[in-house]
């Protein structure tokens, strides 16, 4: 095939961020079936359920430093095997409880080194025009990932046991390993020394000149720096990301820890006979997550608006729609009206990652994996907070309504992340920049 390896790459990390969401949504739905059969109360699932973000939030930087020192290729490879090794190996008994947070943990820190080292990868091979979409279409990986997880696995836990799912999730893996590890390559000329950890992509993307060496021969080299931490964290453009990212993943999290329940529990309804219908609010984020990226590269390239007006654009219009949808979503008290709201606030959340998620390249290209893992902490740490205090509120939902079939136990669970989509829209639209600010 004459497919240029930039491509390649891209499909690839395509496919890894899809088969890792396959691995999380399957964990919910598994261990849910697993704990209402052995008679856990929500507190107790959420904390379980939280635990894999601890571990995920522990790596995310040093994961972005690994991708950066070592190269995203490698540390990408090493995260998936190690992860996969893990659900393969522990068994799922929700009485076991320590076996359990033990294996999410690890599992969490596996995953933990997968987007810097992604970010770090595309930074090295994508060039600037095709930046929006080449990350829209790797992230959007994960949303067809969950909505395939939504689709499948209920059927599977119904047919071969909660403990099917983390076989066919170490399988995934393995076969993902596999084909990164024959058809991946570094980008050209990573034989030079520290080239990975200079962002070698600086001689592929057409951005402004970077520190050089002159070599005896008459050539070049990108020189090696320092990674300049105290900016990094002291600059209003990353913390607009930071912010954004936090609030992205407080509403994904949540929601895709919690929707099985509340179709179960809040609507009545089973899993197993909603058909493919729960699987629309992921497949909605695919799309849109595509449209987002597709529709930022055309605002550039044509130089409708700048790179910082598009990014500030597309981030508003998706942040301001979700969080209509959230607050919303508790009024409907039927499957299609919650369908149809869960699938309109992930889906415009996924078209705001064309603002956000893609600004870690506009603002540092040659260190996206270490902005992306500090970003990336925020995002967990809004996993582990939103995902366990949403059990906590649902045990006193519970107590205070009697049960959760109705919309008032559910309604704080929806509009916490609702009115944080309307800050962090305003906190990106006032501090955010898609102009380089990192040599």
């Amino acid at each position: 095939m004459n497919l240029p390896n930039r491509y390649l790459i891209v499909i690839l990390t395509f496919v890894s961020t899809c088969v890792c969401y396959i691995e999380r949504v399957g964990f919910s739905i598994a261990y849910t079936v697993a704990a209402d059969a052995a008679g856990i109360n929500q507190s107790s699932k959420g904390t379980i359920l939280s635990t894999f973000y601890y571990g995920y939030a522990c790596s995310q930087v040093p994961g972005g430093w690994a991708a950066q020192k070592i190269g995203g290729r490698k540390v990408l490879l090493l995260s998936f095997v190690l992860w996969s090794l893990t659900c393969f190996l522990v068994p799922l008994d929700p009485n076991r409880v320590t076996i359990l947070v033990v294996a999410r943990l690890l599992v969490g820190v596996a995953q933990g080194f997968i987007f810097p080292s992604i970010h770090t990868v595309l930074a090295q091979w994508v060039p600037p025009h095709e930046r929006s979409r080449s990350v829209s279409l790797t992230t959007s990986g994960m949303y067809l990932g969950a909505a395939m997880g939504m689709l499948f696995l209920p059927s599977l836990v119904k047919l071969k046991g909660p403990e099917s799912v983390f076989l066919a999730e170490a399988a995934l893996g393995v076969l993902w390993s596999v084909l990164w590890f024959k058809y991946a390559t570094d980008p050209p000329r990573s034989e030079h020394p520290k080239a990975a950890a200079a962002g070698f992509g600086e001689s592929l993307l057409p951005t402004e000149a970077s520190p050089r060496t002159k070599m005896e021969n008459g050539g070049s080299t990108v020189k090696a720096t320092k990674i300049p931490w105290k900016k990094i964290l002291i600059s209003r453009p990353v913390w607009a990301i930071v912010v954004n990212n936090f609030t992205f993943h407080y509403a994904l999290y949540v929601l895709m820890n919690w929707l099985p329940t509340y179709f179960e529990q809040g609507l009545q309804l089973s899993l197993q006979e909603m058909g493919s219908s729960k699987m629309m609010p992921y497949l909605n984020m695919f799309l849109f997550s595509n449209i987002g990226g597709i529709v930022a590269d055309h605002l550039v390239t044509k130089r409708v608006m700048s790179v910082t007006k598009t990014r500030k654009f597309l981030n508003t219009v998706g942040f301001i729609v979700a969080s209509i949808a959230l607050l919303a979503l508790p009024i409907f008290r039927t499957s299609g009206g919650a369908i149809l709201c869960s699938s309109v606030a992930l889906g415009f959340l996924a078209l705001g990652r064309a603002g956000f998620a893609v600004n870690h390249m506009d603002i540092a290209p040659r260190y996206a994996g270490i902005v992306m893992g500090v970003s990336n902490t925020a995002g967990t740490l809004a996993g582990i907070i939103g995902v366990d205090m949403t059990g906590r509120l649902l045990e006193a939902a519970k107590i205070k309504y009697s049960g959760l079939s109705s919309p008032e136990s559910w309604r704080a669970v929806f509009f916490i992340p609702g009115w944080l989509c309307i800050f962090s829209s305003f906190i990106f639209l006032v501090f955010s920049t898609g102009e380089r600010i990192f040599d």
